[in-house]
């Protein structure tokens, strides 16, 4: 089992091993505990929605985007619970690079649980990649 602050991060043993995937089955959040939910970030590179078309860049850059996003409440990667995963065209390699960069965020393996949802398209052309957050901070 993984603590992260207060929060609890695990798998159970009746399921398979998600680790080396970059992600966690199970997330408890103690009563009090803030939550704060991060809308869909993408690749976005600057305030002007710049996008490169390299898959692994939109998908760092979501990552950092979030954390952007989470630094005015005092959080960090450390405290996101829940990511939800959007990816065009989703195929083992787009998995690996998704792995390999959760895996960059989050180097004490105290992943958040995700679901990953291969899409067709995104809101704006040339998107690749979208991350949603939800991050908990006790009040």
């Amino acid at each position: 089992m993984m603590n992260t602050q207060a929060q609890k991060k695990y798998n159970p043993p009746t399921l398979f091993d998600p680790t080396p995937y970059g992600f966690s089955h199970v997330a408890t959040v103690p009563a009090g505990y803030q939550l704060i939910l991060v809308a869909g970030q993408g690749g976005e590179e600057n305030t002007e929605g710049k996008l490169t078309p390299d898959f692994r860049t939109q998908v760092r850059q979501a990552l950092l985007n979030i954390q952007k996003a989470l630094a005015p409440e005092k959080v960090t990667m450390d405290d996101v619970v829940k990511v939800t995963s959007l990816v065009v065209d989703h195929d083992e390699q787009r998995l690996q690079i998704l792995i390999e960069e959760f895996k960059r965020v989050w180097p004490k393996k105290n992943f958040p649980i995700n679901t990953l949802i291969p899409v067709p398209r995104l809101a704006i052309t040339g998107m690749l990649f979208e991350l949603e957050a939800m991050a908990i901070k006790k009040p």
